[in-house]
């Protein structure tokens, strides 16, 4: 994996561009304007963020892996310390499926029922391969999505959810805070 130089990945246009920031040659970005990439942000080959009129924000010690996609109208939010595995699509924009309006981008609006609304991952939040998050679902802190799942709605914190649609199997370990806290410590001590 190549990753692009900070002189290009500066020459792309971003909103806000965070230290040590690494994107394969090999991802597309559309209207990096309204994207926002914090510190510590790792996006992996062939990744497509595509960013509407809400844009696209990043937080610090993000992993976007292979082949995933952020695309929509409405805003997406992935907060520090995400975890976004391959082949995960997240969408704040939705086709009407009913067959009451047409679908596609091609179309002038007018034509087409396309619904958009927000979508928030909460710090510590880790997504699966293969996973679909749908527009307007909040995935509270330290929600985990089990591999190959469809979330059609909310996720309450320190849950770990799977299926589909998704829904809560279990309780995830918060032990991850004290690792956050032992971590955050160590790179005060670095400055």
């Amino acid at each position: 994996m190549a990753m692009l130089p900070r002189e290009s990945i500066e020459k792309m246009g971003f909103a806000v561009i965070g230290d040590n920031v690494q994107i394969s040659a090999c991802a597309s970005f559309y209207k990096p304007s309204k994207i926002s990439l914090g510190n510590n942000v790792r996006i992996d080959d062939f990744c497509v963020l595509s960013a509407g009129t809400g844009g696209i924000s990043v937080g610090n010690n993000v992993h976007i892996a292979v082949f995933s996609s952020l695309i929509g109208a409405g805003k997406i939010t992935l907060s520090d310390f995400c975890n976004i595995s391959s082949r995960v699509s997240i969408y704040s924009s939705n086709d009407d499926y009913s067959g009451v309006t047409m679908t596609n981008p091609t179309l002038p609006s007018q034509f087409t029922g396309v619904t958009h609304a927000d979508v928030f991952l909460g710090k510590h939040v880790i997504v699966g391969c293969g996973s679909v998050i749908l527009p307007g679902i909040t995935l509270e802190e330290g929600v985990a999505i089990g591999a190959l799942s469809l979330v059609t709605k909310s996720c309450q914190a320190f849950g770990i959810y799977a299926g589909n649609p998704a829904r809560r199997i279990k309780e995830r370990k918060r032990d991850l805070l004290e690792l956050e806290r032992a971590f955050l410590f160590s790179n005060l001590d670095l400055k």
